[in-house]
């Protein structure tokens, strides 16, 4: 069953480091195959519960990896039953 977890990441780099590292973490979010729409804020995905958690707990380790000393991240679910999707929530503003 698909939800939706937005992710946003505040790695504790250097700013000129900041959009670096976060590519980064797009760069592991757009390789897992999942559905996702990068906004100006945070990343939002679509796929089943395990495999979005999974994605998050790697985001942090490769914002470790780039040198990041901390990592604040939020995450949002949206879970229902028989599942949600980005097109039902958005297909009125696009």
């Amino acid at each position: 069953m698909n939800c939706n977890v937005s992710l946003q990441v505040i790695p504790n780099v250097l700013e000129e480091d900041l959009y670096p590292v976060v590519d980064k973490v797009i760069d592991i979010i757009r390789e897992s195959g999942v559905k996702y729409i990068v906004g100006p804020m945070e990343t939002t995905m679509e796929g089943e519960l395990r495999t979005l958690l999974d994605i998050v707990a790697r985001a942090q380790e490769i914002c470790v990896a780039n040198g990041a000393s901390r990592i604040i991240s939020v995450v949002k679910i949206d879970y229902k039953a028989g599942g949600v999707s980005i097109d039902e929530k958005i297909k009125n503003y696009r």
